[in-house]
């Protein structure tokens, strides 16, 4: 697990429910973002179970080192709970996860990372709720770049 340092300004994004469950355009800003400067958000998708939001999986893209990086945020009653969350990632053409963050966060689990140059990746995404409800996403074969 890794400590979790500085302002989240994407968590807040989040929270107010601005980023949409598609995939953002690539020149989203990367300004704040934990996973360090360069970072452009790629993709956001719910982590849902029976309808109902538990969080969101963001996915950024650095070009200058051609490194994918994901997060696992709580949303709604989740966000700023200690839940359990995870997150890992990997590139498509691997069977093992090259990264993976998971535990008691508050805001997010991650900054988890794949080199991925030319390759897409996998990600996949898991958060407990309240008494006890799991919402899971996994995306396989995405922002190949």
């Amino acid at each position: 697990m890794r400590t979790k340092l500085g302002a989240v300004v994407s968590a807040g994004v989040l929270a107010a429910g601005i980023i949409s469950t598609s995939a953002a355009p690539a020149s989203a800003a990367s300004a704040a973002s934990p996973c360090g400067s360069g970072y452009k958000l790629v993709g956001a998708y719910n982590i849902n179970k029976g309808g109902q939001k538990y969080g969101l999986l963001e996915i950024r893209w650095n070009a200058r080192t051609g490194k994918n990086c994901a997060l696992a945020y709580g949303s709604g009653s989740n966000y700023g709970r200690s839940d359990y969350k995870s997150v890992r990632i990997r590139s498509s053409d691997k069977n093992s996860w090259a990264d993976t963050d998971w535990g008691d966060f508050s805001r997010y689990a991650g900054p988890v990372y794949v080199a991925a140059k030319n390759k897409c990746i996998d990600v996949a995404a898991h958060i407990e709720g309240t008494s006890g409800k799991k919402g899971y996403v996994y995306k396989r074969d995405v922002h190949c770049g």
